[in-house]
């Protein structure tokens, strides 16, 4: 499976779509990005695209409907739950539909941390 990886001005792009969102946390994703709030991720970014997830079934259904909208992920392993802004968007257009998906995922229960593996001890040769 390849992921495509986004370029400085793509990041550069997705970190400006979440200007304003006061508790928006971006943490590198396998060689591109996601941003979360109270740890549950709201958007990503893979490649160039921009994905936003809506937990309200009707946010969700309205998004879908627009013209240029799809899968958000890998298309071999697309993210259930995500949605693909269309490219052609302006950041503004863009940026509106990220802060719904901070809306409404900032709403959800925190996640809890997941526990530090323990170091690995060296293998004896």
């Amino acid at each position: 499976m390849q992921i495509p990886r986004p370029t400085d001005a793509d990041k550069d792009r997705f970190r400006a779509l979440l200007e304003g969102l006061p508790e928006a946390e971006v943490k590198p994703m396998f060689g591109n990005l996601g941003a979360f709030v109270h740890g549950n991720m709201f958007a990503g970014l893979l490649g160039s695209d921009v994905g936003v997830r809506l937990p309200d079934p009707a946010s969700q259904a309205e998004l879908t409907a627009l013209e240029g909208t799809g899968p958000f992920g890998p298309a071999e392993r697309p993210m259930g739950g995500y949605t693909s802004l269309p490219a052609a968007w302006d950041d503004e257009r863009a940026a509106d539909w990220v802060r719904r998906a901070y809306d409404e995922v900032a709403v959800l229960p925190p996640k809890a941390p997941k526990p530090r593996k323990p170091a690995r001890a060296p293998r004896a040769s």
